[in-house]
């Protein structure tokens, strides 16, 4: 019996993956570059050089260093002696910032990349080695879009800024937690006072009981001002609490947190408005033509300060205006047009379309501090009678519109596409349109004269006469 032939297996084509040999093809936009994949503790260095011999390929030379400032350093002597042009880093939580700064003082060029731009590609390997040579592989080919990394000065303003709202956050929970600890008393002084916080008269009353005081009556009479007529409400109030020496403890310990709180926040901001005055790109300029920290102040001023310029936008105050210098810079150069600062802030709907279906497309993440702000700032512009107020109100009342929250969204978005034009040209100064700007260019006769003048241009005789019904 003869044994049967095995069977030949047909061979299989291997579906084509997108690899590592295809991203060589791409053309070459620098000769000499690095990646780093940062860790805490540690980062691992890729260095793309061209090839030793004609027929040769790229050498890539891959070591893993220390993250402390002595060991970045010996990274950054090795880069410089071996010429290379442009240094590619993920954003990998605050990890960066030491390796940023130090390569950056040491003259390299250095760029901080998002890491939804550097991810490797799916079904590939994923270790630190691969990671630092697929940044490196972009980066050489261009392929990869820089993160806006702030001059240094802007940098350490931020620093101050940002530990402010921190601070101004940490108050809040302060005042949150001190009146669950009057709820838990069954006090109900915060139904009385819509806010407890800047109320002279609830921290008078809030002092008294943990003194000791628990007449309603008494608690009551220590109301100031716009409080008193609000003395038999109170009285309802305070009747029947259970303020016992563990809520005074615990109230006197928040209160001992606000006062310190209060100070510091006073400090620093303090500190913020010194640092702008610092910065030379922040200075105004006199009528004479002298600049310096104080100049730029007079009625007749050539140009603001920066904070100022800003200052004068409808629901923009001092701290404000220094907080979105602090995200943004004065260098408008880096966001070529508005609309550029606007996707960064993360104020724009990303494109959602595929074929024939549109989504209407959700903001971005873009910079969470800059976009709190714009949307604060145009909060408190609601309700005024200006330009931005007249517009917050017709958003929030468009049916359907999404209310008070995308017309804070919306009118943010206006407010920083101002502070655009306010940074870019310093000799600009903001100028509110009037809450009858819509009125205005809505005006029937308005539109009549429009139309008729644009009939008369050909060389038409024209006669409006209104119709018999018309209302």
């Amino acid at each position: 019996m003869v044994a049967p032939s095995p069977r030949k297996r047909k061979p299989q084509t291997r579906k084509k993956r997108m690899s590592a040999r295809i991203v060589e093809e791409y053309q070459l936009r620098h000769e000499k570059v690095a990646g780093i994949d940062i860790a805490k503790a540690t980062g691992m260095i890729c260095l793309r050089l061209p090839p030793e011999d004609a027929a040769g390929k790229r050498v890539s030379k891959v070591w893993e260093a220390g993250a402390t400032v002595p060991e970045i350093e010996v990274v950054a002597a090795g880069l410089l002696a071996a010429g290379v042009e442009l240094v590619s880093m993920e954003s990998t939580s605050d990890y960066w910032r030491s390796w940023f700064s130090t390569l950056e003082e040491a003259g390299l060029q250095v760029q901080l990349v998002n890491a939804s731009q550097a991810r490797n590609l799916p079904g590939r390997p994923k270790t630190d080695k691969s990671d630092a040579q697929w940044i490196a592989r972009l980066t050489e080919m261009g392929m990869l879009r820089p993160s806006f990394v702030p001059p240094p000065e802007i940098r350490a303003l931020r620093q101050y800024t940002r530990q402010l709202l921190h601070l101004t956050q940490d108050r809040t929970r302060c005042w949150q937690r001190l009146e669950k600890v009057l709820e838990d008393a069954m006090c109900k002084l915060t139904s009385v006072i819509s806010k407890l916080a800047g109320s002279v008269s609830g921290r008078a009353m809030i002092e008294a009981m943990i003194a000791g005081e628990r007449d309603p009556q008494s608690l009551a009479d220590l109301a100031l001002t716009r409080m008193r007529p609000k003395r038999p409400e109170l009285v309802k109030a305070f009747t029947g609490m259970r303020f016992e020496d563990q809520h005074a403890f615990a109230a006197a310990v928040h209160l001992r947190a606000i006062d310190f709180l209060d100070a510091e926040i006073a400090a620093l901001e303090a500190q913020a408005a010194a640092h702008v005055k610092a910065i030379p790109a922040a200075w105004g300029v006199d009528a004479d033509g002298t600049t310096g920290p104080d100049a730029g102040l007079g009625p007749d001023a050539a140009v603001l300060p920066a904070a100022a310029r800003l200052d004068e936008i409808t629901g923009i105050g001092p701290l404000a205006a220094i907080s979105l210098i602090a995200e943004i810079g004065l260098d408008m150069d880096r966001f070529p047009t508005p609309d550029a600062l606007v996707s960064w802030a993360g104020l724009a709907p990303v494109a959602d379309q595929s074929g024939p279906r549109k989504g209407r497309g959700k903001k971005g993440q873009g910079n969470g501090y800059a976009r709190r702000l714009c949307t604060m700032a145009a909060d408190s512009a609601a309700g005024t009678a200006t330009f931005l107020g007249e517009r917050h109100s017709r958003l929030a009342s468009r049916p359907g519109g999404g209310g008070r929250r995308k017309a804070n969204v919306a009118v943010g978005r206006s407010i920083l596409i101002i502070v655009w034009h306010l940074l870019k040209d310093p000799r600009a100064r903001y100028r509110d349109l009037g809450p009858d700007h819509y009125a205005r260019h809505s005006d029937a006769s308005r539109k009549i004269r429009g139309h008729i003048r644009q009939l008369e241009a050909p060389g038409l005789d024209v006669t409006v006469t209104p119709r018999q019904d018309a209302a």
